[in-house]
C-alpha cells in the first residue's frame, strides 16, 4: 500500500521511503500498516491497540503513544518537514500525506 512517499509492504516487513527501507520494529510495522489502512481517518487509541496488540485495551497504557512518537519520529526522519502522523486530541491519530 502507499500513502505519499512512504510504500508499506506488509507481507514482506518492510517500509519503504524513496526507495530506502526504513528501520522499524514489527510493531512500528504493525502500527504504521494499522494506520495505513484507515489513510485519512482518525484512529482511536483502543483501535490500535486492538489492531497491533491485539489484547483488550487498559486505559493507564500509553504504549499507542509510545510507538506513535517512535514512528513519527522515523516518518520525519526519513522525510523531512512532512508529518504523516497527526494527533488529534481526545480522538486519536490520522496518518495522511498533507
Amino acid at each position: 500500500m502507499v500513502v505519499g512517499e512512504l510504500d508499506i509492504r506488509p507481507a514482506e516487513y518492510v517500509a519503504i521511503v524513496r526507495g530506502t527501507p526504513l528501520r522499524l520494529t514489527v510493531r512500528e510495522l504493525e502500527l504504521l500498516t494499522a494506520l495505513a489502512e484507515r489513510t485519512g481517518r482518525i484512529v482511536s487509541r483502543e483501535e490500535l491497540y486492538d489492531a497491533v496488540w491485539r489484547q483488550p485495551f487498559r486505559k493507564s497504557d500509553r504504549s499507542v503513544d509510545v510507538y506513535v512518537a517512535r514512528l513519527r519520529h522515523k516518518l520525519e526522519e526519513a522525510l523531512p518537514g512532512c508529518r504523516y502522523i497527526q494527533t488529534h486530541f481526545g480522538f486519536g491519530y490520522r496518518l495522511s500525506c498533507d
